[in-house]
């Protein structure tokens, strides 16, 4: 592998690091203090609208935050994501199964999200409580499907391929389209606009 082809792949991996601390769950002290430290590396070049975009709400967080004591801002951003995303009646179901009309919620589409992990040889862990078809689940499978083609497993550039066609690609413009209207904080509408716009990246990455 070349230099250009490791950058690259820590380039997506660290991007999807990024997301999974975002919108797997409230956000830990560790990742938030980072995040306003300037930890996560954005591109000067513009890559798509989405990415522009997130990393411009990325910066906002940061700019809106200085100086402020991080945990306060942990408490401000968890409060916020239990509202958006946990409940009661929350404003955005994170669920790939609720925006697909050709399945139903947390029914027959998990069997189809969990069969397109087991073709690749990939299961939930069972720490995760969480169902497959959570945001933060098929993150958690795209970065697995990364890691194996940065070791050079070329099958998984095929996995994810499908994945992204046939999965995470299909509901993220009405969850994006949801999320936006359910909160202003920058913090969630970066993540948001960042997961579409990797996911945009990866599926021309791997077409």
């Amino acid at each position: 592998m070349s230099l250009d082809q490791q950058a690259l792949y820590d380039a997506r991996l660290e991007l999807v690091d990024y997301l999974v601390d975002a919108l797997y769950d409230t956000p830990e002290a560790a990742f938030v203090e980072r995040l306003l430290d300037g930890g996560l590396d954005t591109p000067a070049d513009s890559i798509n609208d989405d990415l522009d975009a997130g990393f411009e709400y990325l910066h906002e967080f940061v700019e809106e935050n200085e100086g402020r004591d991080v945990e306060a801002v942990v408490d401000d951003l968890a409060k916020e994501f239990t509202r958006v995303f946990v409940g009661p009646r929350p404003p955005v179901q994170p669920h790939e199964t609720y925006y697909r009309e050709d399945t139903d919620f947390l029914s027959s589409g998990l069997a189809e999200v969990d069969a397109s992990y087991g073709a690749a040889g990939w299961k939930v862990p069972e720490s995760i409580s969480e169902e497959a078809d959570y945001v933060g689940v098929e993150l958690l499978f795209l970065r697995n499907l990364l890691r194996r083609q940065q070791a050079g497993e070329e099958e998984a550039v095929g996995f994810e391929r499908v994945f992204l066609d046939e999965h995470l690609s299909t509901w993220l413009d009405a969850y994006l389209d949801d999320v936006v209207e359910a909160t202003d904080e920058p913090f969630y509408l970066a993540a948001v606009h960042v997961l579409r716009g990797f996911v945009a990246f990866e599926r021309d990455l791997v077409a």
